[in-house]
């Protein structure tokens, strides 16, 4: 083998660690962004789910595109990559910007829920909620808040007992779910 042939190898391998580097640099800036948004109040619960849905789906064709070459990516591969970093950085920032945000009020079950957004606003940073759990968890946490809209709405602003009784019963499930899949040892 030349010395130039090897040097190019050696070049390549380095330039593909490097790029492999960026990627998941780039992802952990985002689901940094993404969390602190969620404890910010920032994001709401259907925001967050929707990015850690598309955040899941571009980590799934990247393990894919490199499984399918042989743990490498290709040139188009990563240049499609990299528009989907960008788009997905945009809705980041255009959620975060929007008129949307996460109200919390001084009851019971408003400050469970503010409490729930921030253990999953950590597991996000730690890196303990993958983005397809976390945007499960959110899905869960926004059809919560909705439900809550709509019986506040029903009933002049406020939540009969029973309802806060559901509702807590529907909190204590979330809560567990957010502490198994913040502690679950097998990752996605």
């Amino acid at each position: 083998m030349t010395k130039l042939a090897l040097h190019t190898m050696i070049a390549a391998a380095l330039v593909s660690g490097v790029y492999a580097q960026e990627i998941q640099d780039r992802k952990e800036n985002q689901q940094d962004r993404i969390a602190n948004g969620v404890a910010s109040g920032q994001l709401t619960a259907g925001e967050t789910a929707n990015l850690e849905n598309k955040e899941a789906n571009l980590n799934k064709e990247i393990r894919t595109d490199r499984q399918d070459n042989g743990g490498n990516l290709t040139n188009n591969e990563k240049a499609q990559i990299n528009r989907q970093q960008n788009r997905l950085s945009n809705h980041i920032y255009n959620d975060k910007h929007n008129a949307a945000t996460q109200h919390y009020g001084n009851n019971e079950v408003d400050a469970r829920h503010e409490n729930q957004q921030d253990r999953i606003a950590q597991g996000i940073k730690s890196g303990q909620l993958t983005p397809h759990e976390t945007a499960k968890l959110e899905g869960q946490e926004s059809k919560i808040n909705r439900e809550v809209r709509n019986d506040r709405k029903a009933n002049g602003g406020n939540l009969t007992n029973k309802e806060k009784a559901k509702i807590n019963r529907q909190q204590n499930r979330e809560s567990a779910r957010i502490y198994n899949k913040k502690h679950n040892a097998a990752k996605n």
